[in-house]
C-alpha cells in the first residue's frame, strides 16, 4: 500500500520546494515537500475555502485542522491577533507548518499534532476552518465534523470544503444532524463551501 498525506509517517524522500501564491489579496510563498497535501501549489479547495470565509464574532481562537504545511491557518494567523491552531497527523507537514510560521514571525500560532482532534483539549475555539482529508474515507471524514462541534464554543461556526462529486450533499446532511445552522457560503467550480453553527 502506498502511503498517504494523511498518514502520520508519508515515507517518502524529502526534496522541499518553494511554492508562492496569492490568499486573501496578499502575496505569500510557503516550503512544501513530497508526502504531504497539495504538494506543488495551495489547492483550488482550500483558496476557494479562504476566500469564502469570514470572521466570527465570537472572541477566542481558530483551529485550522488538517493543516498541510500551514497555508489555510498561517493565512489568517496574520490577519488577526487570535491565536490560530494547526494540527495535522503528517509529522513533516507540521513541521514545514512551524517553517512556514516562523518565517512569516508568527507568534500566534500553536502548531499541534494530532489525528483529527485526539490531541486537543481545548473546547471554545470561535471558529474551526478545514479541507478535511476526504481520501481517508467518508467515515473519518464525518466523524470530523461530530468532534468538531465538541470543540467549538456555543456560536461558534465550522468551515468546510468539499467538492460535489466527493460527497458535497451527504456532507450537508451529516452537517445539518449536528449543527442548528448549515449555510452553503459558496460554490466555485465543483467546490463547495458550508459554514455550520453551533447552538
Amino acid at each position: 500500500m502506498g502511503s498517504h498525506y494523511f498518514e502520520k509517517n508519508p515515507g517518502k524522500d524529502s526534496e522541499e520546494r518553494k511554492i508562492e501564491c496569492r490568499l486573501r489579496g496578499r502575496r505569500m510563498s510557503f516550503i512544501s515537500d513530497h508526502g504531504v497535501f497539495s504538494k506543488k501549489e495551495v489547492d483550488f479547495g482550500s483558496r476557494t475555502l479562504l476566500d469564502a470565509y469570514s470572521w466570527p464574532e465570537q472572541e477566542g481562537s481558530i483551529l485550522d485542522v488538517g493543516c498541510g504545511y500551514g497555508p489555510i491557518g498561517i493565512s489568517l494567523a496574520l490577519e488577526t491577533e487570535r491565536q490560530v491552531w494547526l494540527t495535522d497527523v503528517n509529522e513533516r507537514a507540521l513541521q514545514l507548518a512551524e517553517k512556514n510560521a516562523a518565517a512569516y514571525g508568527l507568534k500566534n500560532t500553536v502548531v499541534k499534532n494530532s489525528d483529527l482532534f485526539s490531541a486537543i483539549e481545548k473546547t471554545d475555539f470561535a471558529a474551526i476552518i478545514t479541507n478535511p482529508p476526504i481520501r481517508a474515507g467518508k467515515q473519518v471524514v464525518h466523524s470530523l465534523f461530530e468532534e468538531a462541534s465538541n470543540h467549538l464554543q456555543s456560536g461558534g461556526s465550522l468551515w468546510v470544503v468539499i467538492q460535489k462529486k466527493q460527497g458535497a450533499p451527504s456532507a450537508k446532511e451529516k452537517l445539518l444532524s449536528i449543527f442548528r445552522e448549515v449555510q452553503l457560503v459558496s460554490k466555485n467550480k465543483g467546490y463547495y463551501i458550508f459554514c455550520a453553527k453551533k447552538d
